[in-house]
């Protein structure tokens, strides 16, 4: 199986950047006066090119000109002659079922793209004796949710054909395709204790050596974001793509914490809406004000007033303390 030998890198070439992030070069200029000499041309911004390959073994592909990450699987489709509803999510930089790894908003401008595609359909039988089954639900950005971690000595824990990167497909044959993660981690809250209900699950396609492996993930230290100080490019569901900076260790920390709430109240992480939550949260004087801010730019996912009183004494009140 071949493997990538380097890391992906920008392709330095001639005509503007993609990904909505570049600018059109200059114009021609004009002749320079007699005894003068002419201007250098404006340097045209290289073109982002990434490297990827398929999780369970390929030839190396490149891929360019995507600003979201439906986009993106397209491209990565392409180039490898499947379809995109073929991709469940990819990682950056392993080809492992690595949780800490998966690709999110943000790729590091040197991160190397493996995409994890369908393998085995499968389906278990489950009866909720306690009220949480001891699942963090996340989802691809475009379409499918999949298990991002399995709690020790829970419910789904003592079932072993259960994975840690299974997609979701369906709960009791009710097509769970298209739903956001959260939803799906409501619709398990919401299932009756001490009635069996079954799940449909597909494995990601793996390699020789990684049959027979279980994966887990430990808790997430940084959930596999690029080096911070390096740029990235991040990825937007509506509007361009755009070049930052990485986050640093401080914003990293920070982030962490929103996310924590979030698998501990609603069962679901999700590093984006977390760094979202974290900019809401920084911009309000109040919890009340907090609360109407999130509720105006993520209603969708009707937090409850417990998270978001802790979510304003974790990141709010010991600055207001300092000050």
């Amino acid at each position: 199986m071949q493997r990538a030998g380097r890391r992906g890198r920008l392709a330095q070439e001639g005509s503007p950047m993609e990904n909505g992030v570049g600018q059109e070069p200059g114009t021609p200029e004009p002749p320079a006066a007699e005894g003068i000499p002419a201007p250098r041309p404006p340097r045209a911004r290289p073109r982002l090119v990434f490297h990827t390959q398929l999780a369970h073994g390929s030839p190396t592909g490149r891929i360019e000109g995507f600003t979201n990450v439906k986009e993106l699987y397209a491209k990565i489709a392409e180039v490898f002659g499947i379809s995109p509803t073929e991709i469940l999510f990819c990682t950056l930089n392993t080809h492992k079922v690595d949780m800490q790894k998966l690709l999110g908003g943000q790729i590091g401008l040197e991160d190397f793209i493996f995409a994890h595609v369908r393998g085995e359909t499968k389906e278990v039988e489950v009866t909720k004796t306690e009220e949480a089954l001891g699942l963090t639900i996340t989802d691809n950005g475009a379409g499918y949710a999949f298990i991002k971690r399995i709690k020790e000595g829970s419910i789904i824990n003592r079932i072993q054909t259960v994975c840690v990167g299974d997609s979701i497909e369906a709960i009791n044959d009710h097509s769970i395709v298209g739903c956001r993660h959260y939803e799906v981690a409501r619709m398990l809250r919401e299932l009756p204790r001490a009635q069996p209900f079954t799940l449909r699950l597909v494995q990601p396609k793996k390699a020789f050596d990684m049959i027979g492996q279980r994966a887990r993930s430990s808790k997430p230290l940084g959930e596999g974001r690029g080096a911070s100080g390096k740029e990235t490019l991040r990825l937007r569901a509506q509007g361009p793509a755009t070049l930052e900076e990485g986050p640093s260790p401080l914003e990293e920390e920070a982030a962490r914490r929103v996310d924590d709430l979030l698998e501990s109240y609603m069962g679901i992480r999700d590093s984006e809406l977390a760094a979202a939550m974290l900019e809401a949260a920084r911009e309000s004087p109040s919890v009340a004000q907090l609360a109407r801010g999130l509720d105006s730019v993520l209603g969708e996912f009707a937090f409850p007033q417990e998270l978001v009183a802790e979510l304003w004494a974790t990141i709010c009140q010991p600055q207001g303390e300092q000050e």
